[in-house]
């Protein structure tokens, strides 16, 4: 029986999964002795035949790529709107500020939809 490592960092998990990949081993079989060494939590067997898929596919890195950054869709407009709701009644609810986000949410996704 092994020691197991707790909280290994993500590159890590991901250059074990590329070496055994290397090796020929099946998704199935590196899975299994990545919970072996990091334990149950490392990830899950769908995540590991998705990171080999990729490693097959022709990707080396291991480190996470750049990704687009979403523009937020809370303003200053917006948080000073809600803070004037919440001056106006002093009986505002943190679930009523939720919906109100969640409305304002929806509305956003469907003016993104509509954009892409």
């Amino acid at each position: 029986m092994f020691n197991t490592i707790a909280d290994p960092a993500d590159c890590e998990v991901l250059s074990v999964i590329r070496v055994l990949n290397a090796k020929k081993i099946k998704p199935a079989e590196i899975h299994r002795q990545l919970v072996e060494i990091y334990g149950e939590d490392v990830m899950t067997d769908g995540m590991v035949r998705k990171w080999v898929r990729q490693f097959n596919d022709g990707r080396t890195n291991v480190l996470d790529e750049a990704r687009s950054e979403r523009t937020s869709v809370i303003n200053d407009g917006l948080v000073a709107k809600e803070n004037e709701k919440i001056r106006e009644n002093r009986r505002f609810t943190i679930r009523m500020i939720l919906m109100s986000f969640h409305k304002f949410r929806k509305l956003s996704c469907m003016r993104l939809s509509q954009i892409a």
